[in-house]
Parts: C-alpha cells; structure tokens; sequence
C-alpha cells in the first residue's frame, strides 16, 4: 500500500495530466487552495478552505457586500414587528436544491437549528429564541424574548461556521457530526466522484441556480452569476511548487503563493498579483485551556514578555512592512480597536524575564505538543518562530509536523498529550471578524461551548455581552477596551499580528470579487 505521501504525488500526476472536462469550449478554472479540504461540512470547522468550498455548494439568507453591510440573498426581503422581537423572513421565488428539490421555510429551519448548535455567535441569536417556526413553504419566522437588530449581519456573515441552508433531512442530522453529502442551493454542485482527499475537489455550475433579479454583485451579496462551467481545485502538498504550473498555463489561480516569489510572478506578464481581502488576517498563537502547562494562566502570560509579532510577521509576508502589521490586540485596528491591556505585549522583548514569569507560573517542564502544518505555508512560518521561542523560554517543546488536514482533523481532541492531544498551534483568522467582539469565536470564554482550546473567561463573556447590548457608539468601544483587558489577563490566544495575502492569478481569470476566493461573477478567457 503507498504511504500518504506517495499517493499525493501519484495523485498530483494524474491532475496534472489533460483531460477533457465536458463540452468542447467549456469553460474550466483550475485553483490552487490555501489547504486540503479535509472537512466538506461548513458548520463544523472555522477552517477558511471550507468556508470556500461552503460558498459554491450552499446559499445563505444574507450575504454581507464590500463594506460589510448585510443584504438580502435567499431571502426576498423581511418584515420587523413587535418592537424587534418577531422577524419574518419571505424566501425568494424559484430556489432549489441541487437534487432539484424546492427550498423550503422548513430546510431553512432546520438548517439554522443546527448551525446555532455550532456557531459562536449563532448562540447569542439560540440564547434569545423563543420559537423558530415555518409559516408557509416561503415564510420564517424568528419569536425572540428581546430584539436582535444583527439578524441579518448574522444570517449573512462572511466568517467561518457560514449559516448555510440545506435541506431539512441533511440539517436533521447530529450537528456534532459533519455531513459529508454535499446537497445545497448554491451556484456550483459538489462532483463527489471525482473528489480526491489531499489532492482535488471538483464543482460543477448548477443549471437551476436563479442568482437575484436585482442589486450590483459584491463579495456575498448581489446576484451571483456563474460564467465557468467547472472549477477545479488542486492541492498542492508542496507550495513551492504551485509557481510552476501557474506560470505555464496548468492552473489559473493560486490562492496563497509565497511571499518570495511574488517578484517573479510580477515579472510574468501574464499574470497578475491583488489582495482581495484588503482588511487583512489577524494570526494567532492558540492555547490549549483544559491542558497542562496552558491550563496555567501565568504559564500563559509568560509568553508575552518575550514573543515579538513583527518576527512572526517577517516570516510570513517578508521585510515590506506594507504587508504587515504588528502590536496588533484582540480587535482589528479602526473605531473599536485601543491599546487597552497591550502593555505586556509593547514591553521591551525578554527571553529572560518570560524565564522568570514561567518559572514563577509554576512551569513544572510539562511537554508542550505544538502542531506544525508543513503544507500550510503561512501557517509553518508562524509556527517555525514559535517553536523557537518555546524552545528559548525553556517549554519541555515537542514539535509535531504534519499536514494541515491532520492538524484540522486533532484540534478537537481534548486527550492529553501523552494521548495524542495538543497544546497549542497557530492559525489565522480574517481581520473583518474581529473588528468587533460579536463574531470574534477565538475570543469566546465559553469552556465546553467553545472552539478548540476550550477558554473559559467569565469576565471576557460579561463584556462582550455588554457590546452586543450597547446603544451607542461611545458604550460600545468601552465594552471593547474591557474585552481586550480582560482577554489580555485570560489570554483566550495570543494576538501575532495582521498580514494582507496577495493571490496570484492568470490575466484570463476577470472579476474576482473581493474578500476569500469565490468563483460566482468570476469570467476566464
């Protein structure tokens, strides 16, 4: 039997060969993603290759545009009553699902049933639901015990665990386990297939997508027109080597090339280099709450004597510092972000006195598993300079690499290290949900709730609260400056900065909307 390895590359080979993919003329875009999409379901992971993927398979009832503002998608419009506590949602005319199946008020019940279960923010809309009911094969309604005027900036978010819709006997399921049959509404059909793990996904256009009759496309909102016939991603479990079929011509879209060929990809006059998301991605360091030596919040603390953002910056975007930033807290910079509790993290840097903290936590040389993606090439920049820094504060440091599918696949695991759990691994995560506490889920002190890492920060939560609760501008940035003090005492994770990605594509790939890689709107040729 050939090892994982062997099968990425025999797998790799057979991609890269020609092969005819429907119609003569059809039009097919090759991609290159950031990852393997090792998990298919949208609500069960904040992995960013799976919002994607969630995108072309699934529809939502709001999509946000360019400026972050929520406008009717699945929905034809809504009706507001009883001083905000009763929403009705009317779903647009001709909606079907992939098995060619009506979309109902009941699938769309259903669907955000088991979102809520799953969602970070989605359990502020459960904590204040009376009834979720449907009224008519096109009408919901939301009964709420107080307003919730963020519906649809819920309903439409543009951040991970997506509020898809699918249909009621798929969201019937557990939400605790991922669906793997893959039936939406959205503008592409999952080709299951042809799908190899580690190595292609493949999408088809869906025939019965009716994108909307009205408004401009942007990002998530807007119609979502669909001009190629087939999209096919292609993992390439060496990044490096993504640069080469891109310049011949065998790919035409490479997400997330490397910051030290950037240069050379300028220099091809054939492709073209823009960053989408222009708000930018906010890396961090996540902690392992529920296991020793992170459990300690002095153990944690320790860290920030010593840990130098702009290094894990350079390592991920370079020396040009307009692809990054650092002293960067829990908000994103604009009107809710301040220095409030930043004072350990604008220190002069320390591998001495992060020692001395560690050593006065309490740090009895318990083995720290740190989980190191080697394919995800942002992602093993930031983690090289932190196993680093472990190693330099003197963490009994155990540095596990491995693919980016098996890190998602353990960062569930609550065991202890000794049986296959973890301790901590960086991420990122994008810059525009974390402008504000309300969709922030890496900053959630929810323990058990929670994402992976389980922090538990009752005072965290009360502030948050606070936010969402507050009328005015004023009340709303002092809610965040008391989140981000309470964050930097409880350390939820550790803030490494924000860098701003460049995708690389061919000059035939037009109108790619900005934000993440969608493929509705986008024109080849």
């Amino acid at each position: 039997m050939p090892t994982r390895r062997q099968a990425l590359s025999l797998a790799a080979a057979s991609l890269a060969a020609p092969r005819l993919a429907g119609a003569a003329g059809a039009k097919v875009l090759r991609f290159v993603p950031q990852a393997d999409l090792a998990i298919l379901d949208p609500i069960a992971t904040p992995a960013f290759v799976t919002r994607a993927h969630g995108f072309m398979v699934f529809d939502t009832l709001y999509g946000v545009d360019e400026n972050f503002v929520a406008r009717p998608q699945m929905v034809e419009g809504h009706s507001v009553e009883q001083d905000g506590r009763l929403w009705r949602l009317t779903l647009r005319e001709g909606l079907r699902f992939h098995d060619n199946e009506p979309v109902r008020a009941r699938d769309v019940v259903a669907s955000l049933l088991r979102w809520g279960k799953r969602d970070t923010y989605g359990y502020d809309l459960m904590a204040v639901l009376d009834e979720l009911s449907a009224a008519a094969d096109r009408e919901v309604v939301f009964r709420l015990k107080k307003p919730f005027p963020t519906l649809p900036d819920l309903l439409g978010k543009a951040g991970t665990n997506m509020p898809c819709i699918m249909p009621e006997r798929l969201a019937a399921t557990d939400a605790m386990r991922p669906v793997t049959e893959m039936i939406g509404s959205g503008p592409f059909r999952f080709v299951a297939n042809e799908r190899v793990p580690g190595a292609r996904a493949v999408y088809e256009r869906f025939a019965g997508y009716v994108p909307r009759p009205d408004g401009t496309p942007s990002m998530l909102a807007g119609p979502k027109r669909v001009h190629l016939d087939r999209v096919e991603w292609r993992t390439m479990p060496d990044p490096a080597t993504a640069a080469a079929p891109l310049q011949a011509g065998e790919v035409e879209w490479w997400e997330t090339p490397l910051p030290d060929l950037l240069p050379v990809l300028r220099r091809n006059r054939n492709l073209r280099t823009e960053i989408l998301d222009e708000a930018g991605f906010i890396a961090l360091l996540r902690l392992n709450h529920v296991q020793p030596p992170f459990d300690n919040p002095g153990v944690r603390r320790a860290i920030l004597a010593a840990l130098s953002q702009a290094d894990v910056m350079r390592a991920v975007a370079g020396e040009d510092r307009a692809g990054w930033r650092d002293t960067i807290g829990f908000l994103t910079p604009g009107p809710m972000a301040s220095e409030a509790g930043m004072a350990p993290l604008l220190a002069p840097r320390s591998i001495a006195e992060a020692k001395r903290q560690l050593q006065a936590a309490g740090y009895r040389g318990e083995k720290v598993a740190l989980m190191a993606p080697t394919d995800f090439a942002s992602i093993n920049a930031m983690t090289l300079v932190v196993g680093d820094l472990f190693r330099q504060m003197g963490f009994n440091l155990d540095y596990q690499e491995a693919d980016w599918g098996t890190v998602a696949q353990r960062w569930n695991s609550r065991e202890p290290v000794e049986k296959g759990g973890w301790s901590a691994f960086c991420t990122f995560t994008t810059a525009a949900s974390t402008m504000a506490p309300a969709d922030n889920k890496f900053i959630r002190g929810i323990g058990d709730r929670g994402l992976f890492g389980w922090p538990d920060s009752p005072e965290v939560e009360a502030h948050r609260s606070a936010f969402l609760d507050a009328t005015d501008q004023a009340a709303r940035q002092a809610a965040c400056r008391a989140v981000q003090e309470a964050a930097f005492r409880d350390l939820p994770y550790i803030p490494l900065g924000i860098f701003y990605q460049p995708t690389a594509f061919r000059s035939t790939v037009r109108d790619i909307p900005k934000g993440f890689p969608v493929f509705f709107n986008v024109t080849l040729g």
